[in-house]
């Protein structure tokens, strides 16, 4: 992922905010000699405190195509992006220029952790770590716990596979136009308020907030 000085978060927390929000990804294991990554869609919990990165926590079913290639190759990324917009060309056009001039573009969160996968196969662990993940999604509860050799979902742990993914290295990018003059930005975000589309509002918040906090949040 290409991250232009003018993209990249201001700071660490910039991304930690923004990735306590999301859950879901895309998980990108490397394939066997001469075949593409599998890309698996997943939800996750991510747990910031654990390891300089935190780690996250996902399952996924013992069927999955692409544990032979995980084991054999630990090192996975797991891929989340968010708060996307397309951005027609006539809304960019810098000032006195004709409007077909402008360049259309995508404005966009991403953040990109670098992991190395560790399966779990032991049902006491699988069991304690599936019920922290549910816990996430579900924190008023309403699911019965996993117990091993129990009903209602003691018969369905062999079925399923755990993943802990040790974050070892993170990229973030925010591209909402950093690099544009103030009035371009002021006509971009006018747009984006106007068509009130998906997204739009993400957009032009973050758009907002990068232009007025730098490093640290502070004012500018």
């Amino acid at each position: 992922m290409l991250i232009h000085p003018w993209d990249a978060p201001h700071d660490e927390r910039e991304w930690r905010t923004w990735l306590a929000a999301h859950d879901f990804g895309q998980l990108a294991v490397n394939g066997g000699p001469g075949e593409p990554p599998w890309v698996q869609p997943t939800h996750f919990r991510y747990e910031p405190e654990r390891g300089p990165y935190g780690q996250a926590i996902a399952h996924l079913a013992r069927p999955n195509p692409l544990w032979r290639d995980l084991e054999r190759n630990p090192t996975v990324l797991l891929s989340v992006v968010d708060d996307y917009v397309f951005v027609p060309g006539h809304w960019t056009a810098p000032a006195g220029a004709p409007s077909e001039h402008g360049t259309p573009t995508s404005y966009y969160a991403a953040v990109q952790l670098r992991c190395t996968a560790h399966v779990v196969d032991d049902p006491e662990e699988k069991a304690a770590l599936l019920d922290r993940q549910v816990a996430h999604f579900q924190p008023e509860g309403g699911t019965a716990p996993v117990r091993v050799g129990e009903a209602p979902f003691g018969r369905m742990l062999p079925g399923i596979r755990v993943l802990r993914l040790e974050v070892t290295d993170v990229r973030a990018k925010f591209k909402y136009a950093g690099n544009k003059p103030q009035d371009v930005q002021d006509r971009v975000s006018a747009h984006l308020a106007d068509r009130d589309g998906p997204g739009d509002a993400a957009a032009r918040s973050h758009q907002t907030r990068r232009r007025t906090a730098g490093p640290a949040g502070l004012s500018r």
